[in-house]
C-alpha cells in the first residue's frame, strides 16, 4: 500500500508539472529580448511583398500600417513619401529591397529598424452555399544596426460571409452581399492591430521598457471570425 501511494503521488506530481508547462506563457521580453536591448525609436516601412493575385493589395495595405505603429510609440517614416522615393528609383515591390543591406536604410533614412511585410493572403473564396474573405500578413522587423530580426509575427484573419438562411437562393444572394461589403482594408487594420499589439512598445509610449512581463500570443496565428 505504501508503495502504491508513492506511485500515485509521483504520477500526480508529473501531471501537475505538465499542467504548469502547458499554462506557461512567454512574455514580450522572453520572445523579443533584442527589442529591450536596442534603442529602437524610428521604423521605416518598405513596400510590401505581394504573394497574392490581388495587384492592388500593396497599395491598399500601405494605408493601414502607420497608425498602429505610431500608437505603439514609434516614429514611423511617412509611408507615402518613402514609397514615392522608392518609385523614383524604379522600386515598386518590396522583394526588390530584400537583398539590400539594412544598414543602407539607416544611412539613407536614419531609421533604427526596417519593417518588411509580406502579403500572403488577400483573397475572396466562394463555395456552393457560402464564402469568406481572408487577409494574411507576415511581419519582420530588422535592426539597421545589427541586421538581426528583432520581432516577427504572422497573422491571418478569415471572415465568414455565408448567409444563414434555409433557402439556397437567399443564401447565395446574402453571401454575395456580405462578401461585397467586407472590406480588405478593414481586415488588414485588424490584422495589423493584433500583430503590433505583440510588439514591445516604443520610446514615445508611457509603458516603454515596462511591458516586458506582458504575455504574447504565438508568432503565427490564424483567426476565423
Amino acid at each position: 500500500m505504501k508503495a502504491l501511494n508513492l506511485v500515485i503521488a509521483a504520477l500526480a506530481l508529473v501531471l501537475l508539472q505538465g499542467c504548469e508547462s502547458t499554462a506557461q506563457q512567454y512574455t514580450k521580453r522572453d520572445a523579443y529580448p533584442l527589442m529591450y536591448e536596442e534603442n529602437i525609436r524610428s521604423i521605416l516601412v518598405v513596400p510590401a511583398v505581394n504573394h497574392t493575385t490581388a495587384a492592388d493589395a500593396p497599395v491598399l495595405y500601405a494605408t493601414t500600417v502607420l497608425p498602429p505603429l505610431a500608437e505603439a510609440g514609434y516614429y514611423v517614416m511617412p509611408v507615402p513619401i518613402v514609397e514615392q522615393l522608392f518609385q523614383q528609383q524604379g522600386i515598386t515591390d518590396g522583394s526588390q529591397l530584400r537583398d539590400i543591406p539594412v544598414s543602407r536604410f539607416q544611412t539613407l533614412f536614419g531609421a533604427d529598424a526596417v519593417l518588411f511585410v509580406t502579403i500572403v493572403r488577400w483573397d475572396t473564396s466562394y463555395y456552393i452555399t457560402g464564402g469568406n474573405v481572408s487577409v494574411g500578413l507576415d511581419f519582420t522587423l530588422v535592426s539597421t544596426t545589427t541586421s538581426q530580426t528583432i520581432w516577427s509575427q504572422a497573422r491571418t484573419l478569415n471572415v465568414e460571409t455565408s448567409g444563414n438562411s434555409n433557402d439556397l437562393l437567399v443564401n447565395i444572394i446574402a453571401t454575395a452581399l456580405n462578401t461585397a461589403l467586407t472590406k480588405y482594408i478593414d481586415l488588414a487594420r485588424d490584422v495589423n492591430g493584433g500583430a503590433i499589439h505583440q510588439l514591445p512598445v516604443g520610446p514615445y509610449h508611457p509603458q516603454h521598457k515596462l511591458d516586458g512581463a506582458e504575455p504574447v500570443s504565438p508568432a503565427g496565428l490564424e483567426i476565423d471570425r
